[in-house]
């Protein structure tokens, strides 16, 4: 199996919406971004597969070695292989990786955040980093492009927080601010006891509200010159808020199961919504 072959393999399996989205890309821009994404899957299931932290630790120390690696071109793995001639042809910094892992790091010792501020950061290193690489691979005329793309990523971030709630909790991580539990009167044993209040309701509401909010603040940054580049992102966003359309739909029941949009569903939007791009 080649490196390309192991990304697109470990893209396919991953069954993420964002494999639909990089279907409607130029060959060599579809290898680029799946190759970024291998990589974010990497260093993510070390952290959601990992159950000893220190040993997780280790794992992603071994992570930054390979990207540093990778940018002096004798890579191990074969996504940093893979990555080689993406860091090089596209330019992407390496404190765009080194950023990554950090945000992936935060979940081994952190597992509440206070106030939005501080999930905004956590957002920008998981996501909003990927949304800045991303747009490099996919290319823009015009530099606002890049908060398009930063943004972007961060509504990405949330949207699966919204859709992951329960899922979490069962991991003992809660991502809602605790100053948004707090206005809306929400407890983190009700989170874990799956209780569908009134209250959760509007929590809930709340949330989906504010990611939309971050989805339309990306799209006012965007160009009209690229939009036609960045179609990829706009197919993720099509998706993705339908996915959240679809939670406030069934109540937010977002506890003890997880909303989610069939695959052909999701190839629906993204061939409708790139055919709109041409």
């Amino acid at each position: 199996m080649t490196p390309d072959e192991y990304c697109q393999a470990k893209a396919a399996a991953s069954g993420s919406s964002f494999y639909y989205s990089f279907l409607f890309l130029p060959p060599a821009r579809r290898r680029a971004i799946v190759a970024l994404y291998a990589f974010c899957r990497e260093v993510d299931d070390v952290v959601d597969e990992v159950h000893d932290p220190g040993v997780a630790r280790t794992k992603l120390e071994w992570w930054r070695e390979e990207i540093a690696r990778v940018f002096a071109g004798t890579p191990e793995h074969p996504v940093g292989r893979a990555l080689v001639g993406v860091v090089r042809d596209f330019a992407l910094p390496q404190d765009h990786f080194a950023a990554v892992i950090d945000g992936m790091a935060m979940d081994l010792t952190q597992t509440r955040y206070l106030d939005f501020a501080g999930l905004e950061q956590y957002c920008h290193r998981v996501a909003g980093v990927v949304g800045l690489m991303s747009a490099e691979i996919f290319g823009y005329a015009d530099d606002a492009t890049r908060g398009f793309a930063r943004d972007l990523g961060i509504a990405f971030q949330l949207t699966n927080i919204c859709r992951d709630v329960g899922e979490d909790v069962r991991r003992d991580r809660i991502y809602l601010p605790h100053e948004d539990l707090a206005r809306f009167g929400v407890t983190a044993q009700a989170l874990r006891g799956a209780e569908y209040s009134p209250a959760f309701r509007e929590l809930m509401a709340f949330e989906v509200e504010r990611t939309q909010a971050w989805y339309e603040r990306a799209l006012a940054q965007l160009p009209a010159v690229d939009r036609h580049a960045q179609r990829a992102g706009l197919v993720m966003a099509a998706i993705y808020r339908t996915l959240l359309r679809e939670i406030a739909r069934d109540g937010y029941l977002v506890l003890d199961r997880r909303t989610s949009l069939t695959p052909l569903r999701k190839l629906w939007i993204a061939w409708k919504t790139a055919r709109r791009l041409r």
